[in-house]
């Protein structure tokens, strides 16, 4: 029974002890370890959910993975509907190169220069992405199904989105949880460290806009160990980046103005996993073999979101499904599904 031991659905106010142990696994701006905040932000997931926010581009939404067997929340993951507003702008540094040369002394140079950049109608994003320490390795490979069912409930909900996805990447950072680029950049421009940045930047940018200089910063001014970081992702992120690529994402020269991580970009419609998930009725007859082919199901219903990886087979255009892959999502005989398959 392995296989049906783990359901994915919508953020509950009753997760807020587990997202809150969540939160102190890793260091995510968009999951903060601050009960106060964890707490706002599973009330607004709730309402996004719902549909209690009236704009839907200011909706979030928290997803996370449940033990069946113990009851326990053991991972979640988000999308944020957009990130980027007129009142908290998108942010971030542009990377481009420029070119000087000397006549005098005959030498030219190729510099790589960061420029900071604004987007007040910004992109949906996803991340937020955790998993328990202990569930990481699992055959079910929980952390892909965890990061997979936000773009099923987009290609449910595509209106709701953007035409545009963002991945904020996380980079690497020094042993005592410092971003290499802030400390050689920002600080100097701030006198903030980089955690007291992050949490003001929530709330408040404009010290960003007032403090940060608004022409090209060249990066050969940054120690040696700051340019290295420069768009590169940390040794736990490296699979995240792998799976963005595979399935649509790119790295588009733009990283974040703290930490100096990756932003990697996709057209919403383009995204593999976007496109190859389907809408399908639930055949009235329950699947009895055992199919090797394997798909994550997707259902909404009075504001709630489910989802399980399961076994499947399509009849005449429907789809058959076990008797407890039905039970667990509460499936009706009228409900409409959505399938992404899943490759073995």
């Amino acid at each position: 029974m392995m296989e049906f031991d783990f359901l994915i659905r919508s953020v509950r106010e009753q997760d807020l002890d587990e997202l809150e142990r969540l939160s102190e696994l890793v260091y995510f701006i968009n999951l903060p370890n601050n009960r106060d905040l964890l707490k706002d932000k599973i009330k607004k997931s709730v309402d996004s959910f719902q549909g209690n926010i009236e704009d839907k581009f200011e909706r979030e939404y928290i997803f996370v993975i449940e033990d069946l067997n113990t009851s326990r929340v053991i991972g979640t993951s988000m999308i944020i509907a957009r990130h980027g507003s007129p009142e908290s702008p998108h942010m971030y540094f542009e990377l481009k190169e420029k070119q000087k040369y000397s006549e005098t002394i005959h030498a030219g140079f190729i510099h790589k220069v960061l420029s900071l950049k604004f987007d007040s109608d910004g992109p949906t994003e996803i991340g937020g992405l955790v998993i328990d320490p202990s569930y990481r390795g699992h055959k079910l490979k929980l952390g892909r199904l965890l990061s997979f069912c936000r773009f099923s409930f987009i290609k449910m909900k595509r209106r709701w989105f953007k035409d545009r996805i963002l991945s904020e990447l996380m980079p690497p950072l020094s042993e005592s949880g410092e971003s290499l680029l802030w400390e050689a950049l920002g600080r100097r421009f701030t006198n903030l460290s980089y955690q007291d940045a992050d949490l003001l930047s929530r709330k408040n940018k404009e010290f960003i806009t007032s403090l940060f200089p608004k022409g090209d910063i060249y990066t050969v001014l940054l120690s040696g160990e700051a340019r290295d970081a420069i768009g590169k992702v940390g040794p736990d992120t490296e699979p995240v980046k792998h799976m963005l690529e595979k399935i649509g994402f790119k790295w588009r020269e733009h990283i974040d103005p703290f930490d100096g991580g990756p932003h990697y970009w996709a057209d919403t419609d383009r995204i593999s996993l976007v496109s190859q998930t389907k809408k399908y009725h639930v055949h009235r007859d329950l699947l009895k073999s055992r199919s090797p082919e394997r798909a994550l199901v997707s259902v909404f219903r009075n504001g709630e979101y489910r989802c399980m990886q399961s076994p499947f087979e399509l009849f005449r255009g429907k789809v058959l499904l076990p008797k407890s892959v039905a039970d667990l999502l509460e499936l009706g005989a009228s409900d409409d599904i959505y399938l992404l398959p899943l490759e073995t």
